[in-house]
């Protein structure tokens, strides 16, 4: 994972960067003479903006950010006040869970609000905040939010210069069929269950279990995905156990190696966290036991029951995604849709760039295509996960996954000879992205009845280099989408190739 491409060194920087924000959020809390629980609020909160936060622009990310107290705020001071009234508190989070999850029908923004609100409830479980200390709280994460605004958007402003691709819309549906009404439910469902199986576990630490079902629902979009994201949660904070074991209690929670170790962790959570939901898990759970080392009440024990919390919380979440589940075969079928339409509107962008229209750029679908790909690979991940035992499934999911990707590596080609301003068009283009397009729609079938006229070229003298590029990338396009034909058209279990 760790050698894994990182073009533009992108992941690198921001996990740096995500270094720079949380040490100067915290050191300006220290530096304001705020108290120990203070100061890890403001770093939590300062790890949180920059870790949710993914507007498409920068302007809609710093107005994302400064309205991240507007939510924050009102749940710290519930939080805190609800200590003394467990009935009350367990209802109110159930709320916020239900609130914060359905909220993501207004796309990232909406998204990093949930769970700012979510988490705000979470650290005043895990630092047992008071309301006589919400001065300081409040004080500590708008030091925070500065601190991220100060390095995110003006000192290190990444995304100026690569923005992120735009997230997918969600799959379509109506009430309870929307995305965003399902998995509320399904949530808030199985925090109630994991509220519930943690407090008979411990009374002081059941929160860890409230926490793995939340996080296990966040972009996950059916049943199987929801499933395996539990089980990596669990293998990553059981390695990050062993790590604590021998790391965070040695320490016994002394400052300058254990802020040198958190940094360590926060690095990692952001560098691993687009590659390995384990990976990420790991190193969560290596920083929650360095700070419980701070606090001054790690032990060994501690470590244990945080993988009981765990482990509970794993199982609230699969309780909950029986609850108006959709299904992996579903959902999986959705986004393939979605990226090989998305495949044709390349192809089209650049036939067109080549027939020299100006205004068609197929490098923003390109990237658009990089991020449906991810979602693909993430719906079919319970079917080509090693424990998977439908052999037949995994070798449909494993052979779309490989046709999607030559798709792929074809369409960035094409997008990068289109915008070679040297390359020409050439009258076989025509007929290339005509048989592009109808083995698309062999595929998908067009909402409506295509023309051969949707790609229009004028004829130059061929074999032209540029164009002799193009033509290779689109008959690679072609294969592999013919190829597509056989293992989205097999029958979910029965074998690609029948038995000799």
């Amino acid at each position: 994972m760790f050698v894994a491409p990182d073009p533009g060194r992108v992941r690198l920087r921001v996990s740096s960067r995500a270094v720079l924000a949380v040490g100067l959020a915290v050191a300006a809390a220290e530096l304001a003479g705020l108290s120990l629980t203070a100061s890890l609020t403001g770093g939590l909160a300062a790890l949180l903006a920059l870790f949710t936060v993914g507007d498409p622009t920068v302007r809609r990310q710093v107005v994302t950010t400064a309205l991240l107290p507007a939510v924050g705020f009102p749940v710290l001071a519930l939080a805190t006040a609800l200590h003394g009234a467990p009935l009350l508190r367990d209802a109110s989070w159930l709320l916020v869970v239900f609130a914060g999850v359905y909220a993501r029908r207004w796309g990232p923004r909406g998204h990093a609000l949930g769970i700012f609100a979510f988490m705000m409830f979470f650290v005043t479980q895990f630092l047992h905040a008071l309301p006589a200390q919400l001065p300081e709280l409040y004080a500590a994460v708008a030091l925070a939010l500065v601190a991220v605004g100060a390095v995110r958007f003006v000192a290190w402003c990444i995304e100026r210069r690569v923005p992120p691709p735009a997230a997918p819309a969600p799959l379509p549906g109506t009430g309870f069929d929307r995305p965003t009404t399902r998995q509320a439910f399904q949530a808030t469902a199985a925090c109630a269950v994991a509220l519930a199986a943690g407090q008979l576990i411990s009374h002081e630490r059941w929160y860890w279990a409230v926490g793995t079902a939340w996080w296990i629902f966040v972009n996950t979009a059916s049943r199987g995905e929801t499933l395996v994201r539990g089980f990596r949660r669990v293998v990553g904070t059981v390695t990050g156990i062993a790590a604590g074991l021998l790391i965070a209690i040695p320490l016994g929670g002394a400052p300058a190696p254990t802020a040198a170790l958190v940094a360590v962790c926060v690095f990692g959570i952001f560098y691993t966290a687009p590659l390995s939901y384990s990976w990420m898990m790991f190193f969560v759970t290596v920083m929650a036991g360095l700070l419980y080392g701070l606090l001054g009440v790690l032990h060994p024990g501690l470590l244990l029951l945080r993988f009981e919390e765990t482990a509970v919380g794993a199982l609230g979440a699969a309780v909950g995604v029986a609850l108006l589940p959709v299904t992996t075969h579903a959902a999986t079928n959705a986004w393939i849709e979605r990226a090989v339409t998305c495949v044709h509107d390349c192809t089209t962008a650049a036939a067109r760039r080549l027939a020299g229209d100006p205004h068609a750029d197929p490098a923003p679908l390109a990237a658009e295509l990089e991020v449906l790909l991810g979602r693909v690979r993430l719906s079919l991940a319970p079917l080509v996960h090693p424990l998977s035992p439908l052999r037949a499934r995994k070798a449909r999911a494993r052979r779309v996954l490989a046709l999607l990707d030559d798709c792929a590596r074809e369409i960035r080609g094409l997008a990068a000879v289109a915008a070679d301003p040297d390359a020409s068009h050439d009258a076989r283009l025509a007929a290339a992205s005509w048989r592009v397009e109808a083995a698309v729609h062999a595929l998908v079938p067009p909402a409506r009845p295509a023309s051969p006229a949707s790609v229009v070229v004028e004829a130059l003298p061929p074999h032209h280099p540029g164009a002799e590029a193009a033509l290779g990338h689109l008959y690679g396009l072609e294969r592999a989408l013919v190829d597509l034909a056989a293992p989205l058209r097999t029958a979910p279990s029965a074998p690609l190739v029948p038995a000799a």
